[in-house]
């Protein structure tokens, strides 16, 4: 699809992270270089959050808004035979360089998660932190998502907590605060006043009836919480309110029908 076809939501959020992607490199290749997957901004270990499947030797994975695609390439190391779409083409780049630096090859789609360009029931797996969790509509990805899996596929999608997003300023990078700063109901689309993007959060019950609406049953909900020795790279995400509240929350759920 061409750019100018695109809904505007997603041409805001392409070129705002083409702008930010060398931002992200160095993170990305950090990710990249560990044996354990480890997920979030406080990095909590696979061993703890325990949000993929126990054995995904053979499976086939689409990672929806992949950005350096680590999370598939941990897919990968583990026998999975994992695909990376990504809305930025400067994330990419990114992650085609990090392919050739650790020796990991699978495909990468520039291409919109909400519309993927890949038959029904292709997938075993369906996998999201951030990416399409946040930067795309949920009431376009997940339907989407729910085609692309086969009958019993999993999901896993990891974003900001619904209680983070009702907490956080306006302000670009500001703390999250311990007072709510806008309505829970009717929460969807925001525009934050300093960014190009858009980004897209749901209340815990828009997001279970959303899933069941598309032949999901969910299997959990993981509210993260860091390590003692955990650290934060991100102003916003202050590890002093992290070991109060959770920050950020992974949805588990497989399809049904």
């Amino acid at each position: 699809m061409e750019t100018a076809e695109l809904p505007e939501h997603v041409r805001r959020n392409r070129e705002a992270w083409d702008g930010w992607a060398a931002d992200y490199a160095d993170g990305g290749r950090r990710a990249w270089a560990r044996d354990e997957p480890t997920w979030g901004v406080f990095a909590v270990p696979e061993s703890v959050a325990h949000l993929l499947p126990d054995d995904v030797n053979g499976w086939d994975s689409i990672e929806l808004g992949c950005g350096t695609a680590y999370v598939s390439a941990w897919l990968a190391r583990r026998g999975a035979r994992p695909v990376g779409i990504d809305n930025s083409e400067r994330q990419l780049e990114t992650a085609r360089a990090l392919q050739r630096e650790f020796g990991i090859e699978f495909p990468l789609i520039h291409g919109n998660a909400e519309q993927v360009p890949l038959p029904d029931g292709s997938f075993d797996l369906a996998i999201s932190e951030y990416g399409a969790a946040i930067w795309a509509d949920p009431y376009a990805w997940i339907p989407e998502a729910a085609r692309l899996l086969r009958p019993g596929g999993r999901l896993v999608f990891l974003g900001n907590s619904t209680l983070a997003v009702l907490c956080s300023p306006d302000e670009d990078d500001a703390p999250i605060t311990t007072q709510l700063m806008r309505p829970q109901f009717g929460l969807h689309r925001m525009e934050w006043p300093d960014e190009k993007a858009v980004d897209f959060h749901l209340s815990p019950g828009s997001w279970i009836r959303l899933l069941r609406a598309n032949g999901f049953e969910i299997d959990d909900l993981v509210e993260l919480q860091p390590a003692e020795d955990a650290t934060s790279g991100y102003p916003w995400a202050q590890i002093e309110w992290a070991r109060q509240w959770p920050i950020e929350e992974a949805w588990k759920a497989h399809k049904v029908r």
